[in-house]
This record gives structure tokens, sequence and C-alpha cells, in this order.
């Protein structure tokens, strides 16, 4: 048996939760380190045994409460009790829907880039050949599991009339 074994059970040991086994026993009789600890941790069980919990003031509940209630009454001071109002919550929670409205709606530097984007979307007339590529790259996923295509002799089609 390994000291790593018999350390995890003698807590319960010392406590007098379980007893030793044979193999333990034989264990504490040749590592002296062992030993000691189980001797300690049975002395220190002994004085947590005769240890008593001392008992609280008869008035205890009575003074407790009464200072409850004089920390409850004093006027409370400072920056920090205007966040403890719902009037605030309420003034910052317009505040922070105003800002976050004026931020995608502001015009500056980031209405050129959507502009330059609109820019690009210009229409062009339908059977032109820019059409046909614009058409080719929005609809690609499409024209790509379109398996009639390929069954199509277009190439040799447009090579035969010249």
């Amino acid at each position: 048996m390994k000291c790593e074994e018999i350390r995890g059970r003698m807590p319960d040991v010392a406590a007098g939760l379980s007893q030793l086994t044979t193999d333990e026993g034989n264990h504490l009789a040749t590592c002296r380190a062992c030993t000691e600890q189980l001797k300690s941790m049975r002395a220190t069980m002994a004085l947590l045994d005769e240890w008593q919990a001392p008992e609280p003031s008869p008035y205890f509940d009575v003074r407790l409460q009464a200072r409850l209630r004089e920390e409850i009454s004093k006027q409370q001071a400072g920056w920090l009790q205007w966040f403890r109002r719902p009037v605030l919550a309420a003034a910052l929670t317009v505040v922070m829907g105003v800002g976050i409205g004026v931020f995608f709606t502001r015009t500056g530097k980031y209405k050129n880039v959507t502009s330059a984007r609109n820019a690009a979307n210009i229409p062009t007339p339908p059977g032109s050949a820019v059409s046909d590529l614009q058409t080719l790259d929005k609809n690609h996923e499409m024209y790509s599991d379109f398996e009639l295509l390929d069954d199509l002799d277009l190439q040799e089609n447009v090579t035969a009339n010249p």
C-alpha cells in the first residue's frame, strides 16, 4: 500500500467513522510518516470533540435589529445614491438609445462608403454582357447544381455558327 492511498482515508479513520484494514495497519506499522500524521489527526479530532461553541448573548438579536434600523434610517449621501433611483436608470436608457440611433444614422465619413456601394449597383440594361455576368455571379450556386446545363452542347453550337 502506498502513502497516498492511506492518506485519503486518514480523516475518516481519525474521526472514528471507519476502521483500518489489515493492509492499512501493516502500512502504518512500517511507515513512520503516516503513523505520525494519523496520530496528529486523532489529537486534532479529540480537541474538536471537546470544543463547545459559545452561546450568543441573549440580547444579540435585539441589538442587531436596532443597528439595522439605524443604518436604514440614515440618509445615504453621495453620488452613488442617484444610481439607485429608477428615474436615473430610465434617463440613461433614453440617452443610450439616442446615442445608438445617432451612431447608425449620422452623416459623415460612413455616408460616402454607403453611397459608393450604391453607385456600384447601377442598373444595366437586360441582355447586355454586364447584366448577364452579374446574373451569373448572383446565381452561381444554383447554376453549379443545375445538371441540365452540363448536358447541353452549347460550345459546339457556338463554334459551328461563325
